[in-house]
């Protein structure tokens, strides 16, 4: 048997058509677009790249983008002082700070000036409060971009056994909370479990998130399992590859996210979805 394989290139297509629909009708309805303020720190060919990607997918949806790329000597405060001036702006609805920060920054103090409502990466602690109490809130993009996957693949989840390997408070974590939120028993795994190896295979699904190269293999997967790979690798001949060897795994699977092309394209697509939201939000608490 061969996993069915779940495309995250065409799953973006048609989030990112609703979601252009629904922008549309809020700039009708309001008056006004939706806005992102891209705050990063000068000198990161890979975050220039980055910030491309977003301000194309913001033009394509209908979203005002503006990007604050501050010089490479920015300090502490100035940092924080261009957060906050972005928090307290109304026209702007979303702040994403591009992450990580070069050394002497300290991002957790970054963070914490981001007007939790205008948090679309979703790493705000406040956000992240919302998520372990099971309540509405921005979720991070990577994590929600791998549950829209199993969710529109009908993959069921209530009661199933779901092992996350990794337990970062970008992907792991939060991964592990959407899909305890769906009601499937939920096993964090990381480098220093004991036989990893047995406790993937008991997973009906199983949610790499590492950063280590071929780390799930087809031996550790339960034949029929479901498989999520968060994970992107550049191998040194410059091939991308996820944290599980997708050419055993997928023999052995009931259905496997690729990487390329599997949870990366969703990503992006939620970061501005929450963009949405956060206006959405922002426009009906000032109406109250």
């Amino acid at each position: 048997m061969t996993a069915i394989i779940l495309d995250g290139r065409a799953l973006a297509k048609t989030l990112r058509e609703e979601l252009r629909a629904d922008t549309q009708a809020f700039i009708q309805n309001n008056g006004i677009a939706p806005s992102l303020a891209v705050v990063k720190i000068a000198g990161d060919p890979a975050s220039d790249r980055y910030t491309r990607t977003i301000r194309k997918g913001c033009e394509e949806i209908g979203i005002t983008f503006t990007d604050h790329t501050l010089p490479p000597e920015t300090t502490q405060a100035m940092l924080e002082e261009t957060i906050s001036a972005l928090s307290f702006d109304r026209t702007i609805h979303g702040i994403l700070l591009h992450l990580p920060l070069p050394p002497g920054l300290d991002p957790a103090r970054a963070i914490a000036q981001i007007d939790p409502t205008k948090d679309v990466d979703g790493v705000h602690p406040y956000n992240a409060g919302l998520l372990a109490m099971g309540r509405p809130g921005l979720i991070p993009n990577t994590p929600a971009g791998g549950m829209e996957l199993l969710l529109r693949n009908n993959i069921p989840l209530k009661g199933q056994h779901a092992t996350v390997v990794g337990r970062s408070v970008v992907v792991g974590k939060p991964m592990a909370l959407l899909l305890l939120n769906e009601h499937a028993t939920v096993t964090i795994a990381h480098s220093r479990t004991k036989d990893l190896a047995a406790v993937v295979r008991s997973a009906d699904i199983v949610v790499a998130a590492t950063g280590k190269p071929g780390l799930i293999t087809g031996d550790k997967v339960k034949p029929g399992a479901v498989v999520v790979d968060f994970g992107v690798n550049v191998l040194e001949d410059g091939r991308v590859v996820g944290d599980v060897d997708f050419d055993s795994v997928v023999r052995v699977a009931s259905a496997i996210t690729p990487v390329p092309g599997g949870t990366g394209p969703v990503t992006n697509v939620m970061l501005l979805r929450n963009v949405l939201r956060a206006a959405q939000q922002q426009l009906a608490s000032r109406h109250h």
